[in-house]
């Protein structure tokens, strides 16, 4: 069974310098120059393990941006309402609310630890003044509530302003309440918890297109929720073998189609995508699409590392329904959900990496998992990678570029400068050699404004945001 990589949180709490940007459609990369934006989080190198961001996710309108972290903390942050009105816009973000959304268990059955760490953070779609979104660690999913309260009511008849309780001998009259205006307070409050349904770790949750539902994924199972029954979920997928003996692979991701409820898809650690469509039976063992790319023939390629560098380690589907981009240790592929037999886009990621997988397994960077996000009109798509780089690929003009999330720039307007890996020979001026790459700092977690070029990275517990420059 593949083991889990490590994944990064923070509590982004330190302010940012800021740049500009422009409102866009969230245009390709092919001719845009990325700077600095804000950075959140303390600055000083003595992070604590409960700091390090584990997942990334704008809201739907891009107005909200939340974080959750090893230590089971959740921090939202505001676009600020001055960055889109200033011209040019710019992309700009302040805490907006902090809690503790999961707190370290034990369980003791299994004699097990369940760590607090936020594995996965999906926003549900508005559909009034408050926001909702629901949080994961290995074993517990929680629906959350996130809302503005700026006014309080005094003058209670059978309880004090201070929430006391008045002795009823002493009320000689009745009064009726007034509404005081008062300081705007952010409330977080859990409104479901959905637990004990997963034996393994729950890797992925994802709201589907009617808003009413979702699914959970472990390495084996796919249950699928209903947002207001919490004691109850539907096995959708279960690939667990009679024989553990006999297990071949797990799940590594899963995904709900954008607009079509009754279609998602789910990776493996084998490479394989299977995409399912719960119209076809309560029980969804057999795919109706499975992507795969061929398999290599030529034996010199094969290796003791290809099962692990094939295993997939995120899966996104586009905007529009149509394609979804897989990524595993190397590239990253797009697929048109049309066409099984291949992908119709490869991009190398971090190809130079390829020489030193022996090391890289030895370390156990080589588990490492990766995520990957589209841009707004699903033209770009963008994933990380080691010493801080991260890489943003055009597919209309077939241009990347590879940049890094440095506390080097954190100066208003800096203008990030493309990176390059220098493999072998001689090195050039602005070039880094492959053996100087330092492994321990990686981007794991990218996620991309669905309206405007904002992105925002977590590099251990630091998240940086950038924009596009014109």
């Amino acid at each position: 069974m593949v083991p889990n990589g490590p994944t990064p949180i923070d509590r982004p709490l330190v302010m940012a310098s800021s740049s500009s940007q422009r409102r866009s459609m969230v245009s390709g990369n092919g001719d845009t120059s990325w700077c600095f934006s804000q950075i959140k989080g303390a600055l000083d190198d003595d992070v604590t393990d409960a700091d390090i961001i584990s997942c990334v996710e704008f809201n739907h309108d891009g107005e909200l941006l939340a974080t959750g972290d090893k230590g089971g903390r959740v921090v939202i942050f505001q676009r600020d309402p001055a960055s889109k009105s200033s011209n040019p816009r710019r992309g700009e973000y302040n805490v907006y609310s902090t809690f503790q959304s999961h707190e370290p268990e034990f369980d003791y059955l299994k004699s097990l630890e369940i760590e607090e760490k936020i594995n996965k953070i999906r926003w549900l779609r508005r559909k009034n003044q408050s926001h909702f979104l629901l949080s994961t660690n290995d074993k517990t999913i929680k629906l959350w509530k996130v809302s503005e309260r700026d006014k309080r009511v005094e003058g209670y008849n059978t309880r004090e302003d201070n929430g006391s309780i008045r002795d009823p001998a002493m009320i000689s009259s009745l009064r009726v309440p007034s509404i005081k205006p008062m300081d705007l307070m952010v409330e977080a409050s859990p409104r479901r918890i959905f637990a004990n349904a997963h034996t393994y770790h729950i890797n992925s949750i994802s709201v589907n297109s009617d808003q009413e539902t979702y699914l959970s994924a472990d390495d084996l199972r796919l249950n699928l929720w209903h947002l207001e029954i919490t004691d109850q979920s539907f096995n959708i997928v279960d690939i667990k073998p009679a024989n553990m003996e006999e297990l071949t692979e797990v799940i590594t991701a899963a995904e709900f189609h954008p607009t079509e409820c009754n279609v998602f898809v789910y990776s493996s650690s084998k490479g394989t995508i299977r995409l399912c469509d719960m119209r076809s039976s309560a029980l969804c063992d057999r795919h109706a699409k499975l992507f795969e790319e061929p398999e290599d023939v030529d034996i010199t390629n094969k290796s003791f590392f290809r099962e692990i560098i094939s295993s997939i380690s995120d899966v996104k589907l586009s905007n529009t329904g149509r394609y979804m981009i897989s990524r595993d240790y190397l590239s990253i592929k797009v697929w048109d959900l049309h066409m099984e037999t291949k992908p119709i886009e490869t991009y190398p990621v971090h190809e130079y990496l390829r020489t030193k997988l022996c090391s890289l397994y030895e370390n156990d960077c080589i588990f490492d998992k990766f995520e990957c996000c589209w841009n707004g009109n699903d033209s770009s798509i963008m994933t990380g990678s080691y010493n801080n780089f991260f890489r943003v690929f055009d597919r209309n003009s077939k241009k990347d570029v590879t940049l890094e999330a440095s506390r080097d720039i954190i100066k208003p307007k800096t203008v990030l400068k493309p990176r390059k890996v220098c493999t072998g020979g001689k090195r050039k001026k602005d070039e880094i050699s492959v053996d100087c790459l330092d492994f321990n700092k990686k981007i794991l977690h990218t996620a991309w404004h669905p309206l405007e070029n904002i992105i925002a990275v977590a590099a251990t517990n630091n998240l940086f945001i950038f924009q596009d420059k014109f």
